[in-house]
């Protein structure tokens, strides 16, 4: 399986402006430059898109390991927090903190958190990442 993505970019670092797509169009021309980045201006940028891939792949692999447990999911939300850091001149993506609330029935919490801590280490875009990657849970049943 390949998936596709395009960033387009022209100008200068600060004045310039970028976009960006995807093979599936669930982002389509989608703004990003130093603005969306470094300030609070409208589009996206890197760091948001690996969040979001890293709480989107890391929740799907969840509900896959849960699923083969013939548990009850009834709701998986996370939440990541990607710390991008600078040292010198060059900037590194150190860190990644997911926030897990989940809903699920038939499990205890410290069984749940074990397995929680096992997928994250295995989900695709963990497996990726040279980050610290950090997990919080919190389980109602």
């Amino acid at each position: 399986m390949v998936r596709t993505a395009t960033a387009v970019w022209t100008g200068t670092l600060k004045e310039g402006k970028g976009h960006i797509s995807t093979q599936s169009k669930a982002l389509s021309d989608t703004p990003y430059g130093f603005n969306t980045r470094f300030e609070d201006g409208p589009g996206t940028n890197p760091e948001e898109l690996i969040g979001a891939a890293h709480a989107g792949c890391f929740t799907m692999a969840l509900a896959a390991r849960l699923t083969e447990m013939k548990l009850t999911v009834e709701r998986l939300e996370t939440n990541a927090e990607v710390t991008l850091e600078q040292a010198g001149k060059e900037f590194t993506i150190t860190a990644v903190h997911l926030d897990l609330q989940a809903k699920v029935t038939g499990i205890e919490k410290a069984e749940f958190e074990k397995i929680a801590n096992e997928v994250k280490k295995v989900c695709p875009v963990s497996k990726v990442l040279n980050a610290e990657i950090s997990l919080m849970v919190s389980l109602a049943n």
